[in-house]
């Protein structure tokens, strides 16, 4: 599975499950991911890779720089 950054994921396992995520950066089988609002770009998530679910949305990068970006751009997916 690829994972880079500015990629949309949904959580498929624990507290978070079905809750959209931006990758923020990733090493090989943990990714940590962020939404801006409970997971803030200060202290991401670190998420098991095989426990995401991959969209096939890519967020730009320039519009991952702040939490407010973040959550603005995940607006449409976590309804």
């Amino acid at each position: 599975m690829d994972i880079q950054r500015g990629l949309v994921v949904r959580a498929k396992s624990g507290r978070d499950k079905n809750r959209f995520f931006v990758v923020i950066c990733c090493d090989g089988e943990y990714a940590y991911i962020a939404d801006g609002k409970t997971r803030r770009l200060e202290k991401p998530k670190r998420k098991n890779v095989k426990h995401l679910f991959v969209t096939n949305t890519v967020i730009p990068v320039d519009s991952i720089n702040t939490d407010k970006l973040i959550k603005s751009q995940l607006r449409d997916f976590n309804v």
